[in-house]
């Protein structure tokens, strides 16, 4: 992990920000950045904001500057945060809840791939 960026309290539900976060999952940080300004979704400003922060965050202490084409998204999760609890009025003189609900989002970034090593193809033994 090279650098890490929590974008706290988004007034959005964790399940929505998850369908725009599995759109960008394992991409670099230029094609994610792509991808997140062409889809229109609420969320879409959020996780921006929090990749721009994070690969900032690549840079800040280095003496070498990394290109976003080499920095990838390693790890990205949308958590739930607390709740906020409203009433409004129903029938009868009931009230329902209404939830508002919010998000922390968590990006990690990271430059180098570890590829998956295949194993070696077997081969038959003739007698």
């Amino acid at each position: 992990m090279l650098a890490k960026a929590v974008c706290k309290y988004v007034r959005l539900s964790p399940q929505k920000t998850r369908l725009v976060i599995e759109l960008i999952k394992g991409k670099t940080v230029e094609k994610a950045k792509a991808i997140l300004m062409s889809t229109k979704h609420g969320s879409c400003h959020y996780c921006l904001k929090a990749l721009n922060s994070a690969f900032s965050n690549v840079n800040f202490a280095r003496e070498e500057k990394l290109l976003e084409k080499d920095v990838f998204i390693s790890k990205i999760t949308a958590d739930s945060g607390p709740t906020i609890k409203r009433f409004r009025a129903a029938t009868m003189g009931r009230a329902t809840p209404i939830l508002h609900r919010t998000a922390h989002i968590r990006i990690e970034l990271d430059a180098t791939r570890v590829e998956a090593v295949k194993p070696a193809a077997k081969t038959k033994k003739s007698k």
